[in-house]
């Protein structure tokens, strides 16, 4: 693989543990809903729900546990909180050692899903901004253009330069991360974390990655 100028990555669950971004989030609602409509123990409540699997709606439910009546107007500002706060999250350690270890070896880029200011706010908290020759923010393009969206990758390839089989691309989503990539002739990896919210998802092959790891440290060994 010594063709490769180029290393690709998704930020969540595959740089971070998300689930980090999630505690944070839960958290800020919990002082924003004490503050300004008294209501206690959202926290608790939704961190239980989360745990247990829930997805989705989790606000509506974490009220409704509460018995808090509320109007759609207070989801809504919740889910702002949560999309705009300023997360306390940190990376991986296999994450520090990658973009230690391809400092001058290799140019590194990002794509990733999510709304803008929230993918922002991510990149900012964790401090890793400079560390990227190119982040493509797929929510820049429109919410059509997410992942599995040909675009990102596409504005990547325009931004960088390279041929398709000249990057890697590193995901742990197997229906969002792989698909347009391997249609441009990228090699794809999908990291396979313990504790992965994806990382037990069967998928069909032409969604899935052309290889499976566990760690970052494993690229070691790949280029």
């Amino acid at each position: 693989m010594n063709n490769i100028k180029m290393l690709v990555f998704d930020l969540d669950d595959t740089l971070f543990p998300e689930r980090e971004f999630v505690l944070s989030g839960f958290q800020a609602i919990d002082d924003w809903v004490k503050s300004k409509y008294k209501i206690f123990n959202f926290f608790d409540v939704a961190w239980k729900l989360f745990c247990e699997g829930k997805r989705g709606k989790i606000f509506n439910q974490t009220l409704d546990y509460l018995e808090i009546k509320y109007e759609p107007s207070l989801i809504q500002e919740l889910v702002q909180v949560y999309r705009e706060h300023k997360p306390a999250i940190s990376l991986h350690e296999d994450a520090k050692w990658m973009l230690d270890h391809y400092k001058f070896e290799k140019q590194l880029g990002l794509i990733t899903n999510g709304f803008l200011k929230t993918q922002q706010n991510k990149v900012k908290a964790l401090g890793i901004e400079s560390r990227f020759r190119e982040i493509v923010y797929c929510d820049a393009y429109g919410f059509v253009n997410w992942k599995p969206s040909l675009v990102p990758y596409q504005q990547m390839m325009k931004f960088t330069g390279f041929e398709g089989d000249n990057y890697i691309y590193v995901g742990d989503h197997p229906y969002k991360d792989f698909v347009a990539a391997k249609k441009l002739g990228w090699l794809t990896l999908r990291i396979c974390r313990q504790d992965g919210e994806y990382a037990n998802v069967i998928a069909d092959e032409s969604f899935d990655a052309h290889f499976k790891i566990r760690s970052l440290y494993e690229l070691q060994h790949l280029c």
